[in-house]
């Protein structure tokens, strides 16, 4: 099955050779298609994206002016191949764990008519850029988080929700997911781990002030639509929101 992975990239010239590296690694999984949209990036992004294209054709970089991420995830979408059947996304400083497409991409291979499979997470404020694992003496929790990269969605799935709703500047992708969740796709949320997400000083979600009014604002859009449309699913028992409030403040 085609899967088309969507990674922006903003300035991360130090963890975008490594998080490519940990896709590139699964490439016997699926029929691999990457998809980097360069930010705007002002330093070497975009060298070390093409160094990586010089090995693995997979890999397609596009290139746009500085717009934000969830315009940058849109540009992603409006660049996928017709015969993409699987659509996922990496953000250019995490890494995939080994054997992460290869376990879910079976259960879309078993059900065709599965729409979404949302797996775990492991938080690590450390990571070995050559083994591409958590280091040795690193902090880490697994949890069933908040993150796109978590997800594998169905080509049908995504073209049904319409994209990303980009009056967000960041949790565009809680709002993606509550949106997903609600029109009651069928899915499965297996224990397969889907990332390895890097905590670091740089993290967009640093910003607190920023990502947290950002994040009740995705809260409040759900809600208001599932009390305007009853059809609409409500979301329970998916996310571990106590056990991901625990880590922000380790």
């Amino acid at each position: 099955m085609k899967l088309s992975v969507i990674m922006p990239v903003h300035n991360r010239e130090t963890y975008v050779g490594a998080a490519l590296r940990s896709l590139l690694r699964q490439r016997d999984a699926a029929d691999l298609d990457i998809v980097v949209i360069d930010d705007g990036s002002t330093d070497g992004s975009a060298q070390a994206v093409r160094a990586m294209m010089d090995e693995a054709s997979c890999i397609r970089l596009f290139q746009q002016e500085n717009m934000g991420v969830t315009r940058a995830r849109n540009s992603g979408l409006r660049q996928l191949e017709p015969e993409a059947e699987l659509v996922s996304f990496l953000d250019s400083d995490d890494i995939s764990p080994p054997g992460r497409f290869a376990a879910d991409i079976e259960l879309f291979r078993k059900d065709r008519a599965l729409d979404l499979t949302y797996s775990r997470m492991m938080l690590v404020d450390r990571i070995d850029d050559q083994t591409l694992e958590p280091a040795p003496d690193c902090n880490s929790i697994t949890i069933r988080g908040i993150h796109l990269s978590a997800a594998i969605f169905s080509r049908r799935l995504v073209e049904r929700l319409g994209g990303f709703d980009e009056d967000f500047v960041q949790a565009e992708d809680t709002d993606f997911l509550l949106r997903s969740f609600e029109v009651g796709p069928r899915y499965l949320l297996p224990d397969t781990l889907a990332l390895y997400y890097r905590r670091h000083a740089g993290n967009m979600t640093r910003q607190d002030d920023v990502q947290s009014r950002e994040f009740m604002r995705a809260i409040y859009k759900s809600m208001k639509r599932r009390r305007a449309d009853p059809s609409l699913k409500p979301i329970e028992g998916i996310f571990e929101l106590k056990k991901l409030a625990d880590w922000r403040f380790m």
